[in-house]
């Protein structure tokens, strides 16, 4: 790596930010600059005494109200949300880590991006919910943003093998979730335990319940959309049972790049921290030498119909993507707290977007405005 590099990691306490530090305890052109947390504010307290930030900012301030943060010497403690922008945009920061799980990331992402940072983007909201807004940001600042999730990740690499223009389509790699073999009528019946045991990952339980809808793969082709500048029509998914294949592209002559790895989101991460560098790292390596089955098969659509709601918000833009994730956020919650069947994640999520006031390019304020709206007739489903 050429060069040092001061992180940001916002979301600190999850499953990516955890990741993330780890890779930064095994390289060494790496350090911490600041860290942030939500409610796990003994994970933040752990990871500051270990690290050692500049900063470190506590979102929730009722879960701080009275927290006892110990001695942290040279660590400045904040408490709120607003204290995001700061640490995102500090002229000491070389990369922003967006970490935060949600549309909650949204904010301190697009101050990260008009700061003119280069943004590790594990958040992949904020371009569902402002694709167009936040690149068009990126690019007037100079804005680099670098792709965490390990398909989007893996698209990016394999797009260094041609020019933009050569591109035929991306082929993204799903899971299937824990519930790919089972029929239509098996589905109407699943119980929280279940949707929240992922065969592969070990992820937060909002993320988990994503794989088991493909609602997170539905996320993932929006993203792709506005991340890499390619219509919904160049981009396909592929169920791909063993996560070993993160996603592929395949260019005009007939050929397709695939990036290949054991499924560890610290290679991703790494990636993305010292990029344009490779350097060695922690995660294992791929091991030929063992038998190995690679199976590839189109997603039922019947069966996840959240996928083709991806496709057709990727397709139409504007503030459909912001209407989708906000309604799969609530009816995700509603679901956990038992208050909505599996099945009808997807469905709300439809009616809510069909229901909508479309606009085709909308400001923030219209973006959060549409937010709140999805999230209010949501709860209205399960209140009724």
């Amino acid at each position: 790596m050429t060069s040092a590099r001061r992180i940001s990691i916002l979301g600190s306490s999850g499953s990516i930010g955890q990741s993330t530090l780890d890779v930064i305890r095994h390289q060494a052109g790496l350090s911490v600059f600041a860290l942030s947390a939500h409610s796990q504010l003994q994970q933040l307290v752990r990871d500051a005494q270990e690290f050692h930030p500049k900063v470190i900012v506590a979102t929730c301030e009722q879960s701080a109200a009275g927290f006892d943060f110990g001695s942290l010497p040279g660590t400045e403690v904040l408490i709120g949300t607003q204290h995001l922008d700061t640490i995102a945009t500090a002229a000491d920061v070389d990369v922003v880590v967006a970490a935060i799980v949600g549309a909650a990331g949204l904010p301190s992402a697009m101050a990260a991006a008009k700061a003119g940072k280069t943004i590790a983007l594990a958040n992949k909201e904020t371009l569902v919910v402002a694709g167009e807004l936040i690149t068009r940001i990126a690019k007037e600042s100079g804005s680099t943003i670098l792709p965490v999730d390990s398909e989007h990740n893996a698209v990016f690499q394999a797009l260094q093998s041609g020019r933009r223009g050569e591109v035929q389509r991306l082929i993204l790699t799903a899971s299937g979730g824990p519930f790919r073999d089972c029929d239509l009528q098996k589905l109407q019946s699943v119980t929280v335990d279940q949707a929240l045991d992922h065969p592969t990952w070990n992820m937060g339980p909002k993320i988990t319940i994503d794989s088991a809808t493909m609602m997170n793969k539905a996320l993932e082709v929006i993203e792709a959309r506005w991340l890499f500048d390619v219509p919904s029509d160049q981009i396909d998914v592929v169920v791909h049972p063993q996560s070993i294949v993160h996603s592929m592209v395949e260019f005009v002559d007939g050929s397709t790049i695939a990036q290949l790895s054991p499924p560890d989101m610290r290679l991703p991460i790494q990636h993305a921290l010292t990029w344009p560098d490779r350097v060695a790292g922690m995660t294992p390596k791929l091991d030929l030498s063992q038998n190995m089955s690679l199976d590839f098969y189109p997603p039922d659509l019947e069966k996840f119909p959240a996928l083709g709601l991806g496709f057709e918000v990727a397709r139409r833009g504007g503030t459909s993507g912001a209407v989708l994730n906000a309604a799969n956020e609530s009816a995700v919650k509603a679901f956990l707290n038992r208050d909505l069947s599996f099945t009808d994640i997807a469905a709300s999520c439809r009616e809510i977007l069909e229901q909508h006031e479309f606009i085709s390019h909308p400001t923030y304020g219209q973006l959060m405005a549409a937010d709140a709206w999805a999230r209010e007739e949501i709860n209205r489903w399960t209140t009724v």
